[in-house]
């Protein structure tokens, strides 16, 4: 456990919501609002809540606009969001290892 240390685990990351979004982000790029929902279980509310605590940190990025009369909210990783998660992965890969 001498290569562990607590304070690389990224707490904006680390809760379960919130991982959600940055590792299937990871793999899609960009996604629609009403798709990581579907994907998360999760209500409007809560993914909004999560959304804009990853926003204030930089991690992602979104885009509002309308495609006709309905509104479309895109989110994306941003380059530090992709860097943040990448250390995040490597932080529990040592603790992982360490068992």
């Amino acid at each position: 456990m001498d290569d562990f240390e607590i304070d690389h685990i990224d707490d904006v990351i680390h809760g379960r919501v919130r991982l959600g979004i940055m590792a299937f982000l990871s793999g899609a790029e960009v996604s629609d609002f009403n798709a990581l929902k579907a994907k998360l279980s999760v209500t409007d509310g809560n993914l909004s809540v999560h959304l804009r605590k990853l926003e204030d940190a930089g991690y992602v990025g979104i885009d509002k606009s309308f495609v006709g009369r309905k509104p479309l909210t895109r989110v994306s990783l941003t380059e530090s969001g992709r860097a943040a998660f990448g250390l995040y992965l490597e932080a529990i890969g040592k603790l992982v290892e360490a068992r």
